[in-house]
């Protein structure tokens, strides 16, 4: 990806509940923001734009969620919108003061995207408790970008920002932590991942698609039919492999 002149691109902010996502959301977009539903869903969105160095950005602040295992609603739809949507980047914001817990929607999201940012937020209350965080060292261990923020007081914003515009202008190489599982299940996942790439094409984490898959992700499977172009009979395919 190459940032120029007139060019929009579209965030995705991720998160679980009570991370200080919504306040970042309105630390990026002040008043430039609007809420409304999903399509089709009863979970609201809010959507909302700002520039920095010259890029625009449109962010869209996903519901707030443990997991990408689809479980309910909002784990649905942010799900979707990282497969479907293409965000350019994804912000993943972590609670600085629970950060260990946080850590498992990261691990899933960098098996959809490798264009991740985690934001350690809450810092400031972080180091009340005596907690401190090398976000160095946890990005090496990433593979990706951890910025420190606490999104109420501004505090790492702007350093956040520069990080976003390395990303969208391809600056930053990420290699994101791959998750090993057992054997039988990697050699399971090794079965049905080409079968995977060659109905959907490498625009989508065929690996994480086919793990979903052989976890009986019904949800998943719906998800496919419904936003993708290949023929249904193909996606239809997916499940003999996962049940067998």
């Amino acid at each position: 990806m190459k940032a120029g002149e007139n060019m929009t691109y579209r965030i995705a902010l991720a998160g679980n509940p009570n991370t200080g996502k919504s306040t970042l959301f309105n630390a990026l977009t002040g008043l430039r923001q609007h809420t409304g539903n999903w399509p089709g869903k009863t979970v609201t969105s809010a959507e909302g734009t700002f520039t920095h160095n010259g890029i625009t950005y449109h962010i869209v602040d996903l519901p707030g969620t443990y997991s990408l295992f689809s479980n309910s609603a909002d784990e649905e739809v942010a799900r979707d919108f990282l497969l479907f949507g293409h965000p350019d980047a994804t912000l993943v914001v972590a609670d600085a003061t629970a950060l260990e817990r946080n850590l498992n929607l990261v691990l899933q999201i960098l098996e959809i995207t490798p264009r991740v940012i985690v934001v350690v937020n809450l810092i400031d209350e972080a180091r009340r408790q005596g907690i401190d965080i090398d976000a160095e060292a946890l990005a090496r261990q990433l593979g990706v970008p951890v910025v420190l923020t606490s999104a109420r007081n501004g505090e790492g914003i702007t350093e956040l920002l520069d990080v976003l515009d390395k990303m969208v202008r391809g600056e930053i190489a990420t290699a994101p932590i791959q998750i090993r599982y057992d054997a039988d299940v990697e050699e399971r996942i090794a079965a049905l991942e080409p079968q995977v790439r060659q109905v959907l094409g490498d625009a989508f984490p065929s690996r994480w698609i086919a793990l979903r898959l052989l976890d009986g992700d019904e949800s998943l499977l719906t998800a496919l039919k419904e936003n993708l172009t290949a023929p249904q009979e193909e996606v239809r395919d997916f499940g003999p492999v996962r049940a067998g």
